[in-house]
């Protein structure tokens, strides 16, 4: 960590300038600073020259690293891209210099301070309750958490790319971030625990309105409901709801062979995929079970039946015709 870096006047970092030009600093910089310990410099407003070297360090990464305009599936196949060529870069020798940009790097570094043990947590934090329908309000859209959070005083920390949503020192939700206005984020995960006890709810409930499952798991429930009415429905959320702990890949491939088995229950499913994650057979070895009692049952013999008919004292019924 250096041990003093100069800043623009950011709104990021300074909330307001006072007479004499200190710094009134915002509370995230202030938790920054006080997590590294470093000193802060800023440049004086609308004075580029006060820090000419950021303002051409900016152009060179503009005119080398974003010329033409970068496109990524992510932030963080972007920031591989610009990682690769910061490391490219280091190679360089600058006018003037007779060792490299990595080289000079290196003799910085030695007078760097020592990080802390723990990074600092670089988000957007805001306390807030979860509503009565299971969603958490940050800068306007909805996130889902579990059902069981309901009514809860939640902490909304709020990431370039995810917003995480903890209560009581842990994390319950992890949703994508959305940069639009009113958007709805929804985890099917969430509701399953409720939808089990409300199981007519489930072709109305809208966080699972663009969940997509693959075509077995949608022809388990309609051999379930076949079978075994609202029963059946219930039991097909229990079959989702082993998504909470497994992923949705294992989950359909046991639906898969299940069906292929003719299996059509939950039991089977679960029995299914726990045998496929350690890598045992599907029927009951009783080698892997010393502890349970032997157990031996004989075959019956067809004619020990014959004794029932000897025994039941009925008589034949002879029908005669009379001349």
């Amino acid at each position: 960590m250096p041990q003093s870096i100069l800043y623009d006047n950011t709104r990021l970092a300074v909330a307001k300038i006072i007479n004499g030009g200190e710094r009134l600093r915002s509370q995230m910089f202030a938790e920054l600073q006080s997590h590294y310990l470093f000193e802060d410099r800023f440049g004086r407003p609308g004075k580029g020259n006060d820090k000419g070297k950021v303002e051409g360090l900016v152009g060179h990464v503009r005119r080398n690293f974003m010329t033409p305009l970068p496109v990524a599936d992510s932030f963080d196949a972007l920031n591989v891209r610009f990682l690769d060529a910061c490391m490219k870069r280091r190679q360089a020798i600058l006018r003037g210099q007779s060792t490299t940009i990595g080289e000079r790097m290196q003799a910085d570094t030695a007078a760097f301070m020592p990080l802390p043990l723990a990074p600092y947590d670089a988000c957007h934090k805001v306390a807030t309750r979860v509503s009565s329908l299971s969603l958490v309000r940050y800068r306007n859209n909805d996130y889902s958490v579990p059902t069981r959070y309901g009514h809860q005083e939640v902490l909304a920390k709020g990431y370039v790319g995810r917003v995480e949503i903890a209560c009581r020192g842990e994390t319950i939700a992890t949703h994508a971030r959305s940069y639009d206005k009113a958007d709805f984020i929804y985890d099917p995960l969430h509701y399953l625990a409720l939808l089990e006890h409300k199981s007519k709810a489930l072709d109305q409930a809208a966080p699972l309105d663009d969940w997509c499952l693959a075509d077995c798991v949608y022809r388990l429930r309609r051999l379930m409901e076949a079978r075994m009415g609202n029963g059946g429905r219930r039991e097909f959320i229990q079959v989702l709801r082993l998504m909470e702990n497994f992923h949705q890949h294992q989950v359909e491939q046991a639906v898969t062979e299940a069906l292929r088995l003719g299996a059509i229950s939950f039991d089977a499913v679960k029995m299914l995929l726990l045998a496929r994650l350690e890598n045992r057979p599907d029927r009951l070895d009783l080698t892997f079970y010393p502890y349970l009692p032997a157990a031996t049952v004989g075959a019956t013999d067809p004619r020990a039946y014959l004794g029932l008919i000897a025994n039941a004292g009925c008589k034949p019924v002879t029908a005669g015709v009379s001349a």
